[in-house]
């Protein structure tokens, strides 16, 4: 009786998408959970008073174009790996990582500004108001540093020539969980403009 072999790339489920998208969707997906009960507590707190209304620190504004324009890097890294554009994409990481960290910057001189405007995160002089604001920018912060990691890691794999048009998945992942971030500043950036 004749067998015949089936083989199947390790990366593959027997979805076909690799494991590593799936995991990464289902990261997402619980960050989108975490970040939406947030602000629904946000919301939910707020109309209860005791409410310090403040203005935002111009700061982040800064903080908002270097995350866009660093999604806009990172998508330029990604096309050039498809397109076996190594120069390109080595560059596209790289800026995608100094934009991350000028963003990441921006967001600790932000918090200064708040502490300067007698904004704290807890104490007998805070406010929900700021504790909220202090949590929602920090837990967004903790989610990009995982991405500066990754990112890291990718542009060290990129020196070392790993990708190619044939195999950029690890470029396709960054790709995807920065836009998401991108996305989800920019969520929290429009909310905490419009609801204060």
């Amino acid at each position: 009786m004749n067998t015949v072999a089936i083989t199947k790339d390790k990366d593959q489920t027997y979805t076909g998408i690799p494991s590593q998208k799936i995991f990464l969707w289902i990261a997402i997906v619980s960050i989108i959970m975490l970040f939406a009960g947030l602000t629904s507590g946000y919301i939910v707190r707020q109309a209860e008073g005791n409410w310090v209304h403040f203005e935002l620190p111009k700061i982040f504004y800064l903080s908002t174009t270097f995350i866009v324009i660093s999604s806009l890097s990172m998508q330029w890294a990604a096309w050039s790996a498809k397109k076996n554009r190594t120069g390109n994409l080595l560059s596209g990481l790289i800026i995608t990582l100094g934009l991350g960290l000028a963003f990441s910057f921006t967001q600790f001189l932000g918090w200064t500004n708040l502490v300067e405007m007698k904004v704290f995160f807890g104490g007998a002089t805070a406010n929900p108001s700021g504790s909220f604001l202090y949590v929602l920018t920090g837990l967004h912060l903790a989610h990009l540093a995982g991405g500066l990691l990754y990112l890291l890691f990718v542009i060290t794999n990129s020196i070392r020539g790993k990708y190619n048009s044939g195999y950029n998945l690890p470029i396709q992942l960054c790709a995807t969980y920065w836009h998401f971030l991108d996305i989800l500043w920019i969520y929290l950036f429009i909310f905490l403009l419009a609801i204060r």
